[in-house]
């Protein structure tokens, strides 16, 4: 249900810049195909092409040549319909050279509409048990770190990138939110972050005038693109006009439910196409607590 007052969802088309994968719904592959199913038109420019997650097994691994890359947003930049792009988003870098075309072109983008934010998913490394790890270059992180994250409105980290953006550590809540607010973006959104209560995982956002956590029961072994899928229906809820807290909640429900019902099928992909209605009205209920700020910055 819509908030009182509030017009029909926008559906402005979105410009996605990541990965592109053959099988599976990581990524590129699932934020148009969830994007496209809410109702937006999708520009999707791939940074690499994958047979599927690398998590699965080895697989080739095709990276557009620079120039090639550099030609392609070029295009875009100059196009007429530059201006109908209502966001952009970006993940997963190919190569730390496709930092600078990425910046020019969001750059280009919000000189075409100065409304459309950008929200750029430092997809870097993960978790592995107690520790976490890049599984990119380093010298790719960097150049998230250095050339994009700067430019976004809004940073999607999971709580091992956040820790490495931030260069803090980040074990509990007060942590995850003080770090974040280290980053200076106007919205950062952690997620997988520690949550407050036993066997469960929380999405905790970092807005302008608060901050607020979404909590849910934690699922063993999840399917890859939980964080992909977050960022983008976050994106998509902000542009309909929710308020930061139902736009938040609306994702996690959305990511949670979807995660559910793929995971008791015994699914090793998120199911988009097979329960493509937890994308868009999901049923799930997700429980949302602001976190006073008071208590991060004491």
């Amino acid at each position: 249900m819509m908030q009182p007052g509030l017009a029909e969802p926008q559906r402005k088309p979105i410009l996605v810049i990541t990965s592109q994968v053959v099988r599976g719904g990581i990524s590129g592959r699932g934020l148009t195909f969830a994007l496209e199913r809410i109702g937006h038109d999708v520009w999707f420019l791939p940074t690499i092409l994958l047979p599927w997650h690398p998590g699965q097994g080895k697989g080739t691994r095709i990276v557009p040549a620079l120039e090639d890359f550099k030609s392609l947003t070029a295009d875009l930049a100059a196009s007429p319909k530059l201006a109908e792009i209502g966001a952009v988003l970006s993940g997963y870098l190919g190569s730390p050279d496709q930092a600078g075309p990425i910046a020019d072109l969001v750059k280009a983008v919000k000189a075409a509409n100065p409304d459309a934010p950008y929200l750029c998913d430092p997809v870097l490394g993960d978790l592995q048990g107690d520790a976490g790890s890049l599984y990119v270059p380093k010298a790719t992180a960097q150049a998230v770190r250095d050339e994009l994250v700067p430019l976004a409105d809004i940073v999607t980290p999971n709580a091992f990138e956040l820790g490495w953006l931030s260069g803090r550590e980040v074990t509990n809540e007060m942590q995850a939110l003080a770090a974040a607010r280290t980053l200076g973006n106007e919205r950062v959104l952690v997620t997988s972050s520690p949550a407050l209560r036993r066997n469960a995982i929380a999405n905790l956002l970092a807005a302008p005038r608060t901050a607020i956590a979404a909590e849910h029961a934690a699922i063993a072994s999840p399917p890859h693109g939980t964080g992909d899928l977050m960022a983008g229906l976050f994106l998509s809820n902000l542009l309909a006009g929710f308020d930061d807290e139902e736009a938040l909640k609306r994702a996690s429900a959305s990511v949670f439910e979807l995660v559910a019902r793929s995971v008791k099928k015994g699914a090793d992909e998120l199911l988009f196409a097979e329960e493509q209605q937890s994308v868009v009205k999901a049923m799930a209920l997700v429980t949302s607590r602001r976190v006073l700020e008071t208590k991060v910055r004491a």
